[in-house]
């Protein structure tokens, strides 16, 4: 079974900068659609974006549009998101996932997900 296994959280300041990195045992990148979700305590998972198995399509939430950047590299077997001018409101626990589908921004079509990292932006 795939596995994938985020990096790059940290603590960071309004405005500041973090690379989300999720790398894949298996090439499992250059056949499925992938994304990244959050959450925070008492919360559903919420869709960030999403970039599609043939890397020729990405979208993003409205809430992300402009700021972060999704992106992959199959021969490396990572997917990466780029967060620019970091909020407050950012802060949440971020997770890649695989779907089956080209891409998705529903978290129930991603049937393999990673342990997670924790962001945290400070005012």
């Amino acid at each position: 079974q795939v596995q994938l296994v985020e990096s790059g959280g940290g603590l960071v300041q309004a405005g500041g900068s973090l690379r989300l990195s999720c790398a894949a045992s298996g090439p499992v990148f250059s056949t499925y659609g992938a994304g990244w979700f959050r959450q925070t305590p008492g919360k559903e998972r919420e869709f960030v974006a999403t970039i599609s198995r043939f890397n020729d399509y990405t979208h993003y939430d409205d809430s992300v549009k402009g700021r972060f950047t999704i992106s992959k590299d199959n021969a490396k077997k990572t997917i990466y998101l780029q967060m620019n001018n970091l909020k407050p409101e950012d802060t949440a626990i971020y997770y890649c996932a695989a779907t089956a589908l080209v891409a998705s921004y529903n978290a129930r079509e991603y049937n393999t997900w990673g342990q997670g990292t924790q962001v945290t932006v400070s005012s």
